[in-house]
């Protein structure tokens, strides 16, 4: 197949220059994705919103007021909801660190998952031994 097209080129007088994706600047408004650049005003635009309501932004994440209820329900939300699956301390954390921040979101994270019921009694730390294994005899 590359031996066609340099077959074919070989006619024509042409100068071919390879030009890195961040060097070619002329065609670099033209190639973007259009619905990246449409998802990057949005998020802008939210951002604007969120500022001029008061929200505080820690980087790109929602700074979460120093009240228990609602974090409370962020953590329940997080941890109890039929997408979610009682995810574990760690993933829970890695979660909910995308989009909220607040001062001992870890310590919090970590402190609910242990209190879960649910999660206490599927640990498999707290499930009954099955029994020792019995060697089988060989005839």
């Amino acid at each position: 197949r590359q031996r066609r097209w340099l077959e074919l080129l070989k006619d024509y007088d042409t100068n071919i220059q390879y030009h890195p994706g961040k060097a070619n600047i002329v065609a670099d408004a033209l190639s973007r994705k259009s619905g990246m650049i449409a998802g990057i005003k949005v998020e802008e635009e939210i951002i604007r919103d969120l500022e001029r309501l008061g929200i505080e932004l820690y980087d790109t994440r929602l700074v979460v007021p120093n009240d228990v209820s609602l974090r409370e329900a962020l953590l329940t939300e997080a941890h109890s909801s039929p997408f979610s699956v009682h995810p574990g301390s760690t993933k829970m954390y890695h979660d909910l660190k995308q989009y909220f921040w607040w001062s001992g979101m870890k310590r919090d994270v970590a402190t609910f998952v242990a209190r879960c019921l649910i999660c206490q009694q599927v640990k498999i730390e707290h499930q009954r031994a099955s029994g020792l294994l019995q060697q089988l005899d060989i005839l």
